[in-house]
Order: structure tokens, then sequence, then C-alpha cells
């Protein structure tokens, strides 16, 4: 059965991967995803409104993101949005669609993201670090039996042990996906 000193410590360790593995998917690895556009803001119909939610984005090959509005109208909308955001992508309008090619990236860029990707998982193993020390000094406080208390330390570093692996594990990933090249 599981304290629930040791079960707050793991929610907050939890948390610390989670933010991790959020902000390795917003470094963008020349791989086109939908992701990297979907949440830009365009000006539609007087307001302001997601890519996602006025038009369909799809991905046809690696190096090509593909804008297709609902209303043709919002391609000129789209265009402007994607340029307006400034993530280094220049989109061209084709027809009835917005084409977005991703650029080629170079050896340096890579590099600068996986330098990126480090100071995210270093950002991460210290919110895990904080979670344990948290953990640490309410179990202090709890003035449990000593046999308790010593027992419940150990689960708390193996939950600590766990998190971190799994951040290393992700960085390595990460770093991987950036480092190939196409």
């Amino acid at each position: 059965m599981s304290h629930e000193i040791v079960s707050t410590t793991e929610k907050k360790m939890n948390k610390a991967v989670e933010h991790t593995m959020h902000e390795f998917d917003n470094i963008h690895t020349g791989k086109a995803t939908p992701t990297m556009v979907e949440n830009i803001t365009v000006d539609a119909y007087g307001s302001n409104m997601r890519i996602k939610d006025c038009a369909a984005i799809s991905t046809p090959d690696s190096r090509m993101i593909v804008i297709q509005p609902w209303d043709k109208g919002l391609l000129q909308a789209v265009s402007k949005g994607i340029q307006i955001a400034n993530i280094g992508l220049n989109p061209a309008v084709d027809g009835t669609l917005v084409r977005v090619p991703l650029p080629e990236m170079s050896r340096e860029r890579r590099a600068e993201f996986v330098k990126v990707a480090q100071r995210y998982a270093e950002d991460g193993k210290v919110g895990v670090r904080k979670a344990r020390h948290d953990g640490l000094d309410t179990l202090k406080k709890a003035k449990l039996p000593e046999d308790e208390s010593k027992r419940l330390e150990k689960e708390i570093q193996q939950l600590t042990d766990k998190a971190i692996t799994s951040i290393i594990d992700h960085l390595a990933s990460k770093e991987k996906d950036l480092l190939e090249v196409n």
C-alpha cells in the first residue's frame, strides 16, 4: 500500500516529466508535423482563431505542411498568420491550399536544438528533485515510526530514479531525432 506522501510526491514528479515531454514536442526536428502550426492564430471573421479551428492540416511528406482552410477566403489570413508567428516558415498560397515547406536544417541549427532539449531535460530533472525534496521534508514532519519512514524514503528515491531515467531516455530519443539527417 502506497502512503499518501509518496503518492503526492509521485504526482509532482510525473508533472515534471510530462512538462519536459511537452517541451520536447515543441522542438521541431525537421520533420513536418501539424502541431508545428495548429495553434498559430489567424485573423478570421474579425476575431483570432487557431489554424486547427478553421482549416484541415496535413503533412503529405516529411518536408511539407499543407493547410486547407474550410473557407477559401481565409487563405491569405492563414499565410499571414504563419509569417507573423515568426517560426522560420515561409508559407505559399497555392490555389485553395497554403503550402508550408520546411527549410533544411543545418548542422548548426540541429546542434542548437539539441542544446535546447538538454536545457529542458535539466529543468525537468530539477523539477523531479524538488518534488523529492518536498516529499522528504513532508515525511520528516510526519514523525512516522523509523522503519516506516525509512521504507517511504526508499520508495521516494526509487520514484526519483525512475522519473529521471525517463527524462534521460526521452532526451536521448529527441537528440537522435534532431541529429538524424532525413
